[in-house]
């Protein structure tokens, strides 16, 4: 089958806060094929950003909108996918925003691929089993150490046995406070569920700080902590992995395989944390997971979109034991679970499992989200050069 077309979309509450939350916007990208089946993609990007990377026209050899050189070029097979992942990087080999924006265009592309095939993207990735996987509710931290205990308590009303909080005002107001959240985070979660905690990179290249709070949340038995350092603090990451007493996990931050290589192998983190929205798609998240998998770490999603996102990444690791989590956005943006028909949700047992469906698995319904779609146009000498779709 051959790509006809490439709709972009630009979804987003009428009202953007400022708070460490994916899930107020939305870039989503449909592919359509000469066979007549679409598939669908998001990216965790800046929606114009990503938007200008598809349409803007060609700066040089190295600079060539996505869209240009995607349409026209056939899809038959996961090689193809993988062909079309090397011929875009090349064409825009100097556009930075690559990763996070072609991240939607891939996870599309193996949409459509599995309908085609009439496959689950899991098994096209080479998985033989798709199985069922403990959901974390993921949840940002509240301004106080009592609003996180009852957030902690809704988790478990909800059937949550494991919770993860984060950023907030975790790390800004002082060492007693941290401990305050975390203490209150396992009261309202009670003994026997997980904890997870989220410090978003907050003491950036200071280990030193990050190890004598891990000392101290070792007391709530934590799962693990997570992004205590600036992505790129990679040496830092080593000593704090070497010396905390709780596990450190990190990824979300990298948007290359090699950057994900180097948490392993220098930050060593003993959980890898990959965005397939942020690293390129499912092909680098692919790569990334069996890095993981060869160093003995276990992979972990980042999700905080759309269940688009949250379907394609669980697929990069649904047949493996050894990856048993997965983060379960627990916004209450109409922007995560409003795109699809019928949601992915928790078992009795606060367990997921992907739909066995051909392709990501989901039936995305963008009707439901006609209320957020932004009109955004792109104008080069008072000629539109491109737009973000609207929903009839």
């Amino acid at each position: 089958m051959r790509i006809e077309r490439i709709d972009l979309f630009y979804f987003a509450l009428p009202e953007i806060q400022d708070r460490s939350d994916g899930s107020q916007d939305s870039f989503l990208l449909r592919v359509r094929t000469d066979t007549g089946l679409e598939g669908f993609g998001e990216s965790d990007s800046a929606p114009l950003l990503a938007l200008a990377a598809y349409v803007m026209p060609m700066s040089h050899g190295n600079l060539v909108g996505l869209s240009e050189v995607l349409i026209g070029q056939t899809l038959d097979s996961t090689e193809d996918i993988r062909r079309l992942y090397r011929l875009a990087r090349r064409r825009a080999l100097d556009m930075a925003q690559f990763p996070h924006a072609y991240a939607a265009a891939d996870i599309a592309l193996w949409d459509v691929l599995g309908k085609h095939l009439r496959q689950p993207v899991y098994k096209l990735l080479g998985h033989d089993a798709n199985l069922p996987k403990r959901a974390y509710s993921s949840n940002l931290f509240q301004e106080t150490p009592d609003a996180t205990e009852a957030l902690a308590r809704r988790a478990r009303q909800r059937g949550f046995r494991a919770a993860k909080f984060g950023w907030g005002p975790m790390g800004h107001h002082g060492e007693e406070l941290d401990v305050a959240l975390v203490r209150q985070a396992r009261r309202g979660l009670g003994p026997e569920a997980a904890l997870m905690v989220d410090a978003g990179t907050v003491w950036q290249d200071d280990d030193a700080t990050a190890l004598r709070r891990a000392r101290l949340f070792a007391d709530f038995n934590l799962t693990w902590l997570e992004e205590p350092l600036s992505p790129e603090a990679v040496a830092a990451y080593g000593r704090l992995s070497e010396r905390s007493p709780v596990p450190i996990a990190a990824g979300e931050g990298c948007h290359t395989v090699r950057a994900a290589e180097d948490l392993l192998e220098n930050g060593r983190v003993a959980f890898l944390q990959i965005d397939p929205g942020r690293i390129g798609g499912l092909t680098s998240a692919f790569e990334a997971y069996q890095r993981a998998r060869a160093r003995g770490a276990v992979f972990v999603n980042h999700t905080f979109k759309s269940q688009v996102s949250l379907a394609a990444a669980m697929a990069v690791f649904a047949g493996d034991a050894a990856m048993p989590w997965v983060e379960f956005c627990q916004s209450d943006s109409p922007l995560v679970a409003g795109l699809v028909q019928d949601p992915i949700r928790i078992d009795a047992r606060g367990e997921v499992r992907l739909p066995e469906r051909p392709g990501l698995g989901l039936e995305v319904s963008l009707a439901g989200l006609r209320d957020y779609a932004r009109r955004a146009v792109i104008t080069l000498d008072g000629r539109t050069i491109g737009a973000s779709q609207a929903v009839d």
